[in-house]
């Protein structure tokens, strides 16, 4: 008889929220993945199993309660940034550029040749893309601040629309 692995859960909630419709999952350590807008199910399951292999998927809405919090304090104008605490797992590199993202400030652009500068490696460019594609926490790590080096909306996981839904809410009005 083989041992069981005692494989922790991942706890996941569907945040729903005015419009905004996704699904969110955190580990015991942190805010693990934020889903693409009105995805299904299976985006999230895909996540998980690649990320977290034979963990399993509990729904559990009181323990993502603080992540939805602060959620909704964002898409309501009341916060800026994000103070819960991220358990990303991914390569030496992505963690980088998905740290150098949570440096973009509200309401702000840079562009992927700006990131790649940011975390020393201004060759890679391309790389740096990928990266900001494989980030598992929309919103959360600003991928959607990242703009092609003439201003134009590129790839975004969640979708052009979302991304360009996430910039419009952050444009601050002048005074």
């Amino acid at each position: 008889m083989t041992p069981q692995i005692n494989t922790p859960p991942i706890y996941w909630s569907l945040f729903n929220h005015h419009s905004w419709n996704f699904y969110i999952a955190a580990t015991d350590k942190g805010l693990s993945y934020v889903g693409s807008q009105n995805k299904p199910f299976e985006e999230l399951a895909v996540w998980a199993e690649k990320r977290f292999p034979g963990s399993p998927l509990v729904e559990d809405g009181e323990k993502l309660k603080p992540y939805a919090a602060e959620l909704i304090e964002y898409f309501e104008g009341k916060r800026t940034n994000f103070t819960v605490p991220n358990d990303l797992h991914g390569t030496e590199f992505q963690v980088a550029v998905w740290n150098a993202l949570c440096e973009i400030p509200f309401g702000q652009t840079k562009s992927y040749s700006d990131i790649a500068n940011k975390i020393n490696k201004p060759a890679a460019v391309r790389a740096v893309g990928a990266a900001i594609g494989a980030n598992p926490l929309l919103i959360t790590v600003p991928c959607h601040r990242v703009v092609g080096k003439n201003g134009s909306l590129t790839g975004y996981r969640g979708g052009l629309e979302m991304k360009t839904q996430l910039l419009d809410l952050e444009i601050v009005p002048s005074e």
